[in-house]
């Protein structure tokens, strides 16, 4: 990635960082801006940060976060080498509520730009609150999952099970979310393997 994009992501962090712009930064310990590597080819846009996330700093530390690195491996992608991830809100609500309303559209611009300047030609949309956010819809996570969308700057979006869910549903039958889950992985490494 260019020095110049590195420099504008970084820009971005730091205004993150200081905003005020919503309740959740009287109560936050980090403001969780990203994770990965800074890439055009995927990106993954998860919640909200967790109580782990709040304390470090970074999106996927706790349990799901180590799914979700074992997920990611299966295909033979890793955090540091692949992907790009990020959350829909870079504050932790209380209690790991599902965001507000007022704390998406608060947040939206570091999202945004965060999309518009790495230009990611995959964006996987992890969990309810991603989906309802960059889908604008309220249907449901398990009717859209593994179906492609269009995306900003004609990027393909997949929505995928969050890991939390992953965790609270063991079985690997077939047809089970982790079965599932294991279908839309394989479908992401196949097509990011065709990007250049």
């Amino acid at each position: 990635m260019s020095n110049e994009l590195e420099k504008q992501l970084e820009e971005i962090k730091q205004k993150c960082q200081t905003c005020t712009k919503c309740g959740l930064c009287k109560t936050r310990t980090n403001t969780v801006f990203s994770g990965g590597t800074a890439n055009n080819k995927l990106m993954l846009i998860g919640e909200a940060p967790g109580y782990y996330e709040d304390q470090q700093g970074i999106p996927f530390v706790g349990k799901a976060g180590q799914l979700l690195d074992k997920i990611l491996g299966c295909v033979g992608l890793t955090r540091e080498k692949d992907i790009y991830i990020c959350n829909t809100i870079k504050c932790r609500p209380p209690n790991n509520r599902d965001p507000l309303l007022e704390e998406k559209l608060a947040c939206r611009e570091y999202l945004d730009a965060q999309i518009e300047i790495l230009k990611p030609r995959i964006i996987l949309l992890c969990g309810k609150v991603a989906v309802n956010s960059m889908l604008n819809t309220t249907q449901g996570i398990t009717k859209l999952r593994g179906k492609w969308f269009e995306g900003p700057n004609y990027c393909k979006m997949m929505p995928i099970f969050h890991p939390s869910y992953l965790l609270r549903n063991d079985s690997r039958e077939k047809g089970s979310p982790k079965w599932l889950m294991w279908q839309d992985i394989k479908e992401v490494k196949k097509v990011y393997d065709m990007l250049e």
